[in-house]
């Protein structure tokens, strides 16, 4: 008996940061943004409109630079991307804040499947961190056996 609803298909190898999911999601979600939410908001004058876009634009920048850096700075790699994580919950907070603010005046269904993707994209970006810091140990421990002398039976 499988519990999976979805037929499993192994996921295209990952060669650059536009291979991310979390990366393709947030640049999808940026764009909405400016095209179809910034317009509605500068008419109703919302006073944080600039910080909500900056901070939409961030996150793809921060995913894109963590995935580069980690390999000389795992450490400021892992930081980056809980920059990203950070700047996710702040996108929730100003999509919520605008929904309380103005209401009705918004395109609510699109506001509420903004904030689902953002939660559902954090949860991808921690589970990201989580395996490159496991592939991190399995690498650390790969070395290590390299640098094992082979005695010879």
């Amino acid at each position: 008996m499988t519990y999976y609803k979805r037929q499993f298909f192994p996921r295209k190898p990952v060669r650059s940061f536009r291979d991310l999911e979390v990366y393709q999601r947030t640049v999808e979600c940026s764009v909405l943004i400016i095209k179809d939410l910034k317009p509605v908001l500068a008419k109703l004058k919302y006073d944080f409109l600039e910080n909500f876009i900056n901070c939409s634009m961030a996150i793809p920048f921060f995913v894109a630079e963590a995935h580069s850096v980690r390999f000389a700075s795992f450490n400021e790699g892992v930081n980056l991307l809980e920059k990203a994580m950070l700047s996710c919950n702040k996108m929730i907070v100003y999509l919520e804040q605008s929904m309380g603010i103005y209401g009705k005046k918004l395109p609510i269904d699109l506001v509420e499947d903004l904030i689902r993707r953002y939660i559902e994209t954090r949860g991808k970006m921690f589970r990201l961190e989580k395996a490159w810091k496991k592939y991190r140990v399995e690498d650390a421990g790969e070395r290590q056996n390299k640098n094992r002398p082979v005695y010879p039976l």
